[in-house]
């Protein structure tokens, strides 16, 4: 699978080469050859000439339709009837060429950026040399930036995606191709051992192509867990230590009297096993498995490096000087043997009590265990303690070159993994709880019919029970299936509390979150498991209750609903009990579902002006959870761009993430990517916090204005289309495959929270995958093309134009709404997205929805172009673009086989491999698309 003869130099969309930047990417136009030849050789030599022909054929057809020397059709036609038995490898070939495609572009972006360093460029943007560079230009003192750097926080929360089933063995051989493709990028024919690097690429080329893709069975939440935490051995215990090291070095050199960063800023989080809104496969044995699994990865890391360090720190005492505490936690080893070497007999002493640490609080041991009957250590801060007495004693004797390698690693492992690994958020959604609670308070005989109370009735009656330590219910009392399943939960959080810290459960998050009481009945719910205590004179709550606000309505109430609640005394203690600390979770996919992009965009804009106004009024420090997905349309698009679009306040020095779908194994499957995107993150959250990044000064009233014009306008367009269009949920399930998403068994989580066919109650993972997988792309731009036309044509069309290029050039969140809006719309394809809608059988249906999407789309591509004043919609993304023009013909086959598949399927095809290469397609389509799904 070569790439495509270099005859024309066709558009994708808007995407045209340019001979700079032909030459700019040609090195990755050679791996992408050289990977795609290799895959071509093994589909030949594995299936034959036969699927290697059809697969050839595809390829060639896909680039014709590009050129626009064939008809769409034409193509599609190449699949009308394929014995499904040769549709499997056609589909593997491209999923694995988008697959390998990733490794070129990784590969392509590591050149451009030492190409950039070698030519001695100022560093980039988004880079954290760029940004002590703008701190040190803006003359900041230390008191400011110790105030702002209070408490700082940088958290991506992993989530579990549907469309992220790669096997182990698939993400291992993956990883083992991008090491040997960077061998090549560094000159290298030959691995260190010798080998050929050529010959070891086709060799993991051959397992790929033997290794099935997906699992056969439908994906488990323990899969889930397992998938997640693969990442940590993978890059994070390498990358995050080194990170949050080298940030707090540079801050400490360049403010040393405001003490910065003496927490480590950079502490990852999970949803895995926690996150139970519309999931019923969480239960309290899950969290248990999540948190414990989390503990176990995290002490399986350390025995390793602790073997490792014995083996190096050999020295002996006949001839270096050793500390008096050195001496003295070596001489608790009673083991006769390396008498004279201090430093190996400390670190098995370290090595035995952090055996006994795992033998409490373990469900199943490591590797690399020592047994000496020793006591365990209780926290993970003795066990720093003893390894620091290691790390004085090296740099009090002449050996601080080895207290700065592997030793000090370790130390800032424990340092910000202690024996939790990742904090464990709880979620859950209001509905659940209010019934749950109305069960329990009937049972306690505290009220009969709380659902039948007032709001004010509710928050009296939530308050009283938590000024008392008595609890609601006793461990044998009579509940239902789910009130008993929800305090199993909460059990199980309060255990791994206990047992691995009060990190590991930090959070308790609140779907839909609408009122005081959704808040104060999660509060109850901590309080029942001991998590939470209000009644005493020194309140304590490990647990923070965090409102998730996700419609555009409840964001526009949000700050009400949080000066509400701190409004309450009783409240206000657990929020003092924490620091000041209250966080809050913004709603990117729901509020995206309910009022379309732009809307949805504005709202949590505003929503965070007024909870930054609120925070200052209430004297509380604000956290924003930003629930962003990996797709534009579930709040993704550049982080960097993205976070430095907040508004003024709304960062603070703390910032958590969601990290979502295929994009966190794009993310954080290797060292040097992680580092990259980690840094990202950490360089604009201190910008952000530390510089006026907004822009606008005088002008923010006046541009405010005009973006409650705009996304007025634009939510009444995409409403008439979603919500008041007759037919538009049949149009929606016909022409994606939305039902399939539930049906073919992709992920744990069910597709909707309920048993219905709203949109408001089907989940936004599936809303959002399956227009990506249509190409429709829908929840990333409809309704932004009418918003900004009508928007110009009431009034001076000049002026009313000018007053939005002026908002593009100098408002960082106005130009990141577009620019991401401009890679959706070129990811977009109306040609592939006719092809889907004709599985709409209503044929009056079909032209009533597709027509407005079409008119739509390209209203909003003119304009777009109108605002920015380019033609190319990713003149700004020339990274998107090189991938745009080198994989998407790559693509088109997965298209044209899904449609021809789910049409198979519709009609009553039951044969297994149909049902299997839909999957395949699904993920094939969200493994290229990388940030759509």
């Amino acid at each position: 699978m070569a790439d495509a003869p270099d005859t024309a130099l066709a558009p994708i969309g808007s995407v045209r080469r340019t001979q700079v930047g032909r030459e700019a990417t040609e090195p990755m136009r050679e791996d992408i050859r050289l990977l795609g030849a290799i895959l071509g050789d093994t589909v030949r030599e594995q299936n034959g000439d036969h699927v290697f022909d059809l697969v050839e054929r595809a390829r060639v057809g896909a680039f014709q339709v590009r050129r626009s020397e064939i008809d769409r059709s034409d193509l599609a036609s190449l699949f009308d009837g394929v014995d499904v038995q040769e549709a499997i490898p056609v589909i593997r070939a491209f999923t694995h060429f988008a697959l390998l495609a990733n490794v070129a572009e990784d590969i392509h972006r590591e050149r451009r950026r030492a190409v950039h360093v070698d030519a001695g460029e100022p560093p980039q943007n988004s880079s954290l040399a760029a940004t002590y560079l703008k701190l040190e230009s803006a003359k900041l003192d230390s008191e400011t930036v110790a105030d702002a750097l209070t408490g700082a926080l940088v958290s991506p929360v992993i989530t579990a995606h549907p469309t992220e089933t790669r096997r182990r063995t698939v993400f291992d051989t993956q990883h083992r191709i991008t090491e040997l493709m960077r061998l090549r990028l560094h000159g290298q024919t030959r691995t260190d051992d010798g080998r050929s690097i050529d010959q070891e690429l086709r060799r993991n080329v051959l397992v790929l192509w033997q290794t099935a893709l997906i699992r056969l069975s439908r994906l488990k939440i323990q899969d889930e867990i397992e998938t997640g935490l693969r990442y940590y051995p993978a890059a994070l215990f390498e990358v995050i230590p080194q990170v949050n090291a080298e940030v707090r070095t540079a801050l400490q050199a360049r403010w040393p009297d405001a003490h910065v960063l003496e927490q480590p800023i950079l502490r990852p989080g999970s949803w895995i096993g926690g996150d139970r809104d519309g999931n019923p496969n969480v239960t309290g044995e899950v969290v248990r498995l999540a948190t414990g699994s989390a503990a176990y990865t995290a002490l399986a890391h350390y025995f390793v490096e602790l073997t490792s360090l014995e083996e190096e720190l050999s020295m002996s005492v006949r001839l270096v000087r050793i500390s008096d505490e050195l001496k003295a936690l070596a001489d608790t080893c009673g083991e006769p043997a390396r008498a004279d070497e201090p430093y190996r007999r400390a670190l098995r002493v370290i090595h035995g009590r952090l055996t006994a640490t795992a033998a409490a609080i373990l469900d199943r041991q490591p590797e690399h265990q020592l047994d000496l009957g020793m006591e365990r250590y209780e926290t993970p801060e003795q066990f720093l303690a003893d390894l620091d007495v290691v790390d004085a004693s090296l740099r009090a004797n002449g050996s601080a070159l080895l207290a700065d390698d592997r030793l000090a690693r370790l130390r800032e492992a424990v340092h910000v993994f202690g024996f939790h690994l990742s904090g464990l958020d709880l979620r859950q959604n209001s509905d659940v709880h209010e019934e749950v609670m109305a069960e329990l308070l009937a049972w306690a005989g505290v009220h009969p019919d709380y659902r039948s109370l007032s709001e004010a009735d509710r928050v009296e009656v939530l308050t009283a029970e938590l000024a008392t330590r008595r609890p609601l219910v006793s461990p044998g009392a009579e509940l239902s299936e789910l009130a008993r399943k929800e305090l199993d939960i909460t059990a199980a959080a309060a255990r791994a509390v206990r047992t691995f810290g009060p990190q590991a459960v930090p959070n308790y998050i609140i779907s839909m979150c609408q009122s005081v009481s959704d808040m104060l009945e999660a509060a109850v719910f901590l309080k029942e498991a001991g998590l939470l205590d209000a009644s005493g004179e020194e309140p304590y709550s490990p647990v923070g209750v965090v409102p998730l606000f996700e419609t555009i309505d409840d964001l526009q109430r949000g700050s009400s609903i949080l000066e509400a609640v701190l409004d309450i005394p009783l409240y206000r203690e657990v929020v003092h009990a924490r620091g000041e600390q209250q966080e809050v979770m913004l709603g990117y996919s729901d509020s995206n579902k309910d009022g379309g992009y732009l809307a949805a965009n504005w709202a949590l804009y505003r929503a965070e002006l007024d909870l930054v106004e609120s925070a200052r009024k209430t004297g509380i420090r604000l956290r924003l959870f930003h629930g962003r997905g990996g797709t534009v349309g579930r709040g993704g698009g550049p982080s960097y761009d993205a976070i430095l679009a907040q508004p003024p306040g709304a960062v603070k020095g703390s910032l958590r993430i969601t990290e979502q779908g295929e994009v966190i194994a794009a993310k954080y499957a290797e060292p040097t990517i992680a580092h990259r995107n980690l840094e990202t993150l950490l360089a604009a959250t201190l910008e952000s916090t530390l510089l006026d990044t907004e822009g606008l000064g005088g002008l923010a009233t006046d541009a405010y204005e005009v973006l409650d014009d705009l996304a007025a306008r634009a939510q009444r367009a995409y409403s008439e289309l979603v919500h008041e269009t007759p037919g538009f949920v049949d149009y929606f399930k016909a022409s994606t495959p939305v039902s399939e998403i539930g049906a073919l068994n992709i992920g744990s989580r069910p597709a909707s929270r309920k048993p219905t066919t709203a949109i408001s109650d089907l989940r936004a993972i599936p809303w959002v995958l399956a227009w990506s997988q249509s190409r429709v792309m829908l929840p990333g731009w409809y309704g932004t093309g009418t918003a900004f036309e009508e928007f110009i044509a009431d009034g001076d069309e000049d002026a009313r134009l000018a007053v939005l290029r002026d908002l593009y050039e100098k408002w960082p969140f106005f130009r990141s709404v577009l620019s991401n809006m401009a890679q959706v719309l070129a990811k977009a394809d109306m040609g592939l997205a006719a092809r889907y809608s004709e599985l709409v059988d209503d044929e009056a249906l079909r032209h009533r929805v597709f027509d407005k999407i079409v008119a739509e789309h390209d209203r909003s591509i003119a304009m777009l172009r109108a605002i920015t004043g380019q033609d190319d919609l990713l003149a700004d993304n020339p990274a998107l673009a090189r991938s745009v023009f080198n994989r998407f013909p790559y693509l088109e086959p997965l298209n044209h086989l899904q449609v021809e598949l789910l049409r198979r399927y519709r009609s009553g095809d039951e044969d297994e491999l149909v049902k299997r290469g839909i999957l395949l397609t699904m993920s094939g389509l969200a493994t290229a698309l990388r940030n759509s799904g």
